[in-house]
């Protein structure tokens, strides 16, 4: 089971009255208005909300344009109109994290008030578990304070246990198998993220993988891969390195 963690989303709306331009009708003035999104850290400070990589506002269909998104934090939309209606809010996780749909309330009631919602958000995206720590507490066992270790000892056992389990399609593979876990050893931590993130994306079910939680560290079997991700590490770290 994946595991989550419950971040706080704060929804900050503004408005004040448009006095230079005419009421829409009486009782109705006016007003320029904005809505922002940030999260809520530890101790109950304004943190921003990079989690998300985009922000998608569904504002009433009357407006121009209706659906407004927003790829930089603090994801501000600013607007004028004199009616209240229920917009939809779309949070759009980055690293593939999946999207949260918040139904906000746009009123005049106040000049400024906050909602807050309680959202999940998974942790088995190394790149989104990384950034999810900037704004709280993530289980010690999905961030490690170093640098994921790609492991291939198991390649060495699979190459000298016995000759009928380590059959594979890849007895000769067209990759140099000892020239790619160098070059995965030399890759810096983004770089090495971005490996488990490949690795874990194309997984099938004869793979060897094993995510050591206790020691931070990411074992896999070059062996048991595919041919199509073999050749996508290849490439990756052929980019990256001298091989």
């Amino acid at each position: 089971m994946t595991q989550e963690v419950v971040r706080t989303v704060k929804i900050t709306t503004t408005s004040e009255i448009l006095t230079d331009l005419e009421p829409a009708a009486e009782g109705f003035p006016m007003r320029k208005w904005s809505v922002r999104v940030c999260l809520v850290g530890p101790s109950g400070e304004e943190v921003p909300a990079n989690i998300f990589d985009k922000v998608t506002y569904r504002l009433h269909p009357t407006f121009n344009n209706p659906n407004r998104t927003l790829k930089k934090p603090p994801f501000k939309l600013e607007e004028q109109g004199w009616g209240e209606f229920d917009m939809t809010v779309a949070l759009h996780v980055m690293d593939k994290g999946g999207e949260h749909t918040v139904v906000h309330d746009l009123n005049f009631l106040e000049e400024k008030y906050e909602v807050l919602h309680k959202l999940s958000f998974p942790t088995n995206r190394p790149a989104l578990a990384k950034v999810l720590a900037e704004s709280g507490p993530v289980p010690e066992s999905v961030v490690s304070s170093g640098s994921p270790a790609i492991d291939e000892s198991k390649k060495r056992k699979h190459e000298s246990g016995d000759s009928s389990k380590k059959k594979t399609k890849h007895d000769k593979p067209s990759i140099d198998m000892d020239r790619l876990a160098e070059s995965l050893e030399k890759l810096g931590e983004d770089d090495l993220l971005q490996v488990v993130q490949m690795v874990t994306d194309n997984r099938t079910p004869e793979m060897y993988i094993k995510n050591d939680v206790e020691e931070g560290e990411f074992h896999l079997d070059l062996y048991t891969m595919p041919e199509n991700l073999l050749k996508m590490l290849w490439d990756f770290v052929k980019k990256r390195t001298d091989i």
